[in-house]
């Protein structure tokens, strides 16, 4: 490609830094691998040890850092267990506000109370979920999203229960047929 072409099109090309203009280290030497088939010889030994451990930490391998007792990742049953303690309390609250509609007369409040339920768990778990390198906190994020759907599980018997107690004709006394 000639090179009037190129300055008004570049393409994409790879961009390649220049750093021969080191300011800010200053210029260092670079390493040259030394050859495989002849042997080091005294003089090149020598000056490998008058150049001291910057050029031997140069070639030696990065070694990665892991902070011991930091877990990226949650054990099943850590899992299972926040998830049973956060629906537990989620079923005892969607048994509580589906009696308490159930058995009031003006219904307003207690559809305002599940709507700000429901809100406050999905604002809790998204905020929840922002924390970064917590397992635990992701864990409890998931059960607090979930939480409504604890809540409906727990009141549907209570539902069954209450609409066979009219009816009449139910299977086990919760599941009407």
């Amino acid at each position: 490609m000639p090179d009037e072409d190129r300055a008004s099109n570049p393409g994409t090309e790879p961009f390649v830094p220049d750093f021969s203009d080191a300011e800010d280290t200053g210029s260092q030497p670079i390493p040259l691998p030394a050859d495989k088939a002849e042997p080091a010889s005294d003089a090149a030994t020598e000056d490998t040890e008058e150049q001291g451990p910057a050029t031997e930490s140069a070639s030696a391998p990065v070694q990665s850092v892991t902070v011991p007792g930091r877990y990226f990742y949650l054990k099943w049953w850590k899992l299972v267990l926040v998830l049973l303690g956060v629906w537990v309390v989620a079923a005892e609250v969607g048994l509580s506000l589906f009696y308490w509609w159930y058995h009031t007369i003006d219904k307003t409040p207690a559809v305002f109370a599940v709507l700000v339920y429901v809100v406050a768990c999905a604002v809790a778990g998204v905020m929840l979920a922002m924390v970064h390198g917590r397992p635990l906190l992701s864990a409890l994020s998931l059960a607090v999203m979930s939480g409504p759907f604890a809540s409906v599980v727990a009141a549907a018997p209570l539902y069954g229960y209450y609409y066979c107690a009219r009816v009449g004709h139910c299977l086990l006394g919760v599941i009407p047929y």
